[in-house]
């Protein structure tokens, strides 16, 4: 006996720690995702996580915690969890809600939202939302914190020619990040204020290409752009194109995926 259940990865447009002081932020799901597949094997003791392709420790264990969490509302698990994965790990694109969300799926069927929100507060304290309700919806939301998120219509082909680099993995962790904004947040108003204005922006129909550029710098200024993602869009942005990291960054080593937008031109 076995269940299915996939989630995808999440593209922030617009709202990058503005969400977390209280600005509306536009994400979309990605075309990348997680797949697991449970099987209840009665043979075993105690539930084993099989990864395709290999992955490092961390994430096995961290599958691990989630059953943990799900013990109140699954009881004890037997069997074997495959997790088939094409997203990004760790690279700001909400693999670890994706993982959530997916086994949530499998283990207690679709109708699992609550718990798997109380999954995501315990296993993920401090996240702002937007990656848990754009990947419970796999569909584009608009989301400001304490509200319910709605579903919004962008328009066709806004991701037309879109690319996803990669410029690294980010050294910090999305948590340690937050915590960091929190003990600065009168340094980083102004900043905070351009990227909830670019959100606006974007509901007011101007293009994205136009108002990722101002997007960016303010992520710069927030210190979340790393030198490896700076380059890269320095380089995107000299030949006419635009693009922002669409994740929490980091301070040192990579910024995780940057989301790139060709020049109009092309």
């Amino acid at each position: 006996m076995s269940s299915t259940a996939s989630a995808p990865g999440k593209i922030i447009l617009s709202g990058e720690y503005a969400v977390v002081f209280g600005k509306r932020g536009i994400a979309i799901p990605s075309q990348e995702c997680i797949t697991v597949t449970w099987t209840k094997d009665a043979s075993l003791k105690e539930p084993v996580i099989v990864w395709e392709g290999g992955v490092h420790p961390k994430w096995i264990e961290y599958v691990g915690r989630i059953f943990g969490y799900l013990l109140p509302f699954t009881g004890p698990q037997k069997g074997t969890l495959l997790v088939q994965c094409d997203l990004p790990l760790g690279k700001g694109m909400g693999s670890s809600t994706s993982l959530v969300i997916a086994v949530c799926r499998a283990l207690l069927g679709n109708a699992c939202g609550k718990i798997a929100l109380g999954v995501e507060d315990e296993i993920n304290p401090g996240h702002s939302g937007i990656d848990f309700a754009v990947i419970w919806e796999a569909a584009p939301i608009l989301y400001a914190r304490g509200k319910e998120p709605q579903i919004i219509d962008l328009p066709k082909g806004i991701l037309a020619n879109a690319k996803l680099i990669d410029s690294g993995r980010p050294n910090e962790t999305t948590r340690e990040l937050v915590a960091w904004m929190k003990t600065r947040e009168e340094e980083i108003a102004p900043a905070i204020a351009t990227i909830g204005e670019c959100t606006e922006r974007l509901l007011k129909g101007e293009s994205l290409h136009a108002v990722m550029r101002d997007h960016h710098k303010a992520q710069v200024a927030l210190g979340i752009v790393p030198e490896s993602a700076l380059k890269i869009i320095e380089q995107i942005e000299s030949e006419g194109g635009s693009a922002k990291v669409i994740g929490a960054g980091g301070r040192t080593g990579g910024g995780g995926m940057v989301l790139a937008l060709p020049s109009l031109s092309h």
